[in-house]
């Protein structure tokens, strides 16, 4: 990162009052990544130089110490189960850790931070060695728990799998029977981290606690854990000489410097306009398990049948779930939740050459699309969230469709789902939400289309007389552009929706402008990503040349019962088949 910017952003810290700063090192930059304008043209020059001063966060530790002298409290993050990179993937052990960690404590951090866990007795045992350890450095250092709340299952099991994190197999055995029950699954959570902070309180300590809740945009589950726990005491803080600059409930040694005011618990987060892979209300997000995007935010919104819709009761509402990609863009929580990546691609560059290779012509990316929805490799696509093993058993009922769609006209599909008429909540495929329960589906398809297509096929044939009424449509550019068959642009559709047991009705997926917006601009952004991947010229010059040749486009069907219509697939048929153009103007 360049040493302007971490100056600008210290400096304005300095300014508001913050004294506390987690020093991290962060995702690598990316090809012109922080490249700012300037007049002196040395640009090239002193980006190379502030990058090389800044490699590692022991780097950055030195030069806050070094500048600002003990006026910032500067933590640094440590790993109960040792970090995993892309260097060391199989390396995973806090032993190889400790030199690097040591380093960083003499560098003039004040503080640790834990890397989010789910086993407490691994957490223990890694306490105890650093508080005893032959250098002394940890005896009396601060060291801060990090927990994860439980959100829903899908993005337990996803986070945990990105930070490479035990769950133990009492947690997930304990979850499997009520994965699809995200409120069951939210309350089992509180239940499992309550035990965690007990178990952690009850074991003695020779320096006191606090913990750091990553809470992922999602405050409510975090206040039912600190109301339980009693981590929020009634009684004021003494006035001691201690600091809660960490943690609201439990002092801090004098060596942490700053203001007593309250904690900051939320974890930082990198916003990705993708949603979670929640496998229940999905839009079977093309192909992956749940996801190949998974379009459910599970149950973010509730909505009644004799309440009107309004943006401040919808949006209280959103936030009790994590918002994926088709929830509310304007919700805090919305995105995926957590990003370990050092791009926006659900996985590594290096992974992203042996997964997708090097493409230098359309037909190498429909070969792609091909082998993907036909269940083989590669497990997941530039715009997936997770690496499934095997596509959404929801997919397998389209799948002819998609794969059609694919191979005739080059259209790539990256996010779709069925209609479902009133199945049972239960049903080992489209089921979700609690038992006694119906669901229900709109189909729905989003895609990638030529540009030349749009005008003079695809369009014509969902503005044509007879398919008008049956179709919701949005398309997008990577320029901006944008066009939509709403007449408002505060129109919502709800595609994914359920009705349990002495509950409103339950939307749980949504399409409208505003996410439709959201996540074009990072779709788009997923081919420069996958570009700056590539190692060879003609493939990047390929790669961002087809995104600007492309549109990306979402056709919802409001026909989700047999026999209605001509229903989604075969108006998209109708329209890929096609030979003729027809003239078209717009976006």
């Amino acid at each position: 990162m360049r040493r302007r910017l971490i100056d600008e952003a210290l400096r304005e810290a300095k300014v508001m009052g913050v004294r506390n700063i987690l020093a991290l090192r962060g995702d690598p930059p990316r090809e012109e990544e922080y490249r700012l304008d300037t007049d002196n043209g040395h640009e090239e020059e002193e980006v190379k130089e502030d990058n090389e001063e800044f490699v590692w966060a022991i780097d950055l530790v030195r030069y806050i110490r070094r500048k600002y002298g003990d006026f910032f409290c500067i933590g640094i993050a440590a790993y109960p189960e040792g970090h995993s990179d892309e260097s060391h993937p199989q390396e995973q052990n806090y032993d190889r850790d400790l030199p690097y960690l040591v380093e960083k404590v003499r560098a003039g951090a004040d503080f640790l931070v834990t890397q989010f866990f789910f086993d407490v007795n691994l957490y223990l045992r890694f306490e105890k060695v650093l508080r005893g350890h032959e250098s002394g450095i940890f005896r009396d250092i601060p060291i801060v728990p990090g927990l994860l709340p439980i959100q829903n299952y899908q993005i337990l099991k996803r986070t945990a799998k990105l930070a490479h994190c035990r769950i133990p197999p009492g947690l997930l055995e304990a979850l499997d029977p009520i994965k699809a029950d995200d409120e069951e699954v939210k309350r089992k959570g509180v239940d499992s981290l309550c035990e965690m902070i007990e178990e952690i309180k009850a074991t003695k300590s020779s320096k006191p606690r606090g913990f750091h809740f990553y809470t992922l945009n999602l405050e409510k589950v975090v206040g039912s854990v600190l109301e339980r726990s009693n981590l929020i005491s009634s009684e004021p803080l003494m006035a001691n000489g201690f600091d809660s600059a960490i943690d609201d409930a439990f002092s801090i040694p004098n060596g942490i410097n700053g203001s007593s005011s309250p904690a900051t618990n939320g974890a930082p987060q990198r916003k990705v306009s993708n949603l979670s892979s929640s496998r229940r209300p999905s839009i079977s997000s093309n192909h992956l398990t749940a996801s190949h995007r998974s379009s459910s935010p599970s149950q973010p919104a509730h909505l009644t049948t004799h309440q009107p819709i309004n943006t401040t009761s919808r949006e209280a509402t959103w936030d009790d779930y994590p918002n994926g990609r088709f929830g509310d863009a304007r919700s805090p929580a919305f995105g995926t939740p957590t990003s370990y990546s050092p791009s926006s691609l659900p996985c590594t560059p290096s992974m992203a050459r042996s997964l997708w290779g090097e493409p230098t012509d359309p037909s190498a990316i429909t070969a792609l699309f091909t082998s993907y929805l036909s269940g083989n490799s590669p497990s997941q696509l530039p715009w997936s969230d997770d690496s499934s093993p095997a596509l959404s058993p929801e997919t397998a009922l389209i799948r002819d469709d998609l794969l059609f769609l694919t191979t005739a006209r080059n259209w790539w599909t990256i996010a779709s789902q069925p209609a479902v008429d009133g199945l049972p909540s239960t049903d080992p495929i489209h089921g979700w939400g609690p038992a006694k329960g119906f669901v229900f589906q709109k189909p729905f398809v989003e895609l990638f289309c030529p540009i030349e297509d749009w005008y003079h096929i695809l369009r014509p044939q969902l503005q044509s007389k007879d398919v008008t009424a049956e179709v919701s449509w949005y398309a997008g550019t990577p320029s901006g552009g944008f066009e939509s068959s709403d007449e408002s642009s505060h129109a919502v559709h709800a595609v994914t929706w359920g009705s349990f047991l002495g509950k409103e009705i339950t939307t749980a997926t949504m399409v409208e402008e505003v996410n439709f917006r959201a996540w074009c601009e990072e779709a788009f952004g997923r081919w420069e990503e996958w570009a700056r991947c590539c190692r060879g010229v003609e493939a990047r010059a390929f790669l961002r040349r087809k995104r600007g040749d492309m549109v990306l486009v979402n056709v919802i069907g409001h026909a989700y019962r047999e026999g209605e219509g001509k229903g989604l697939w075969r108006i998209l048929r109708e329209a890929a088949g096609r030979r003729d153009k027809t003239s078209g103007d717009g976006l």
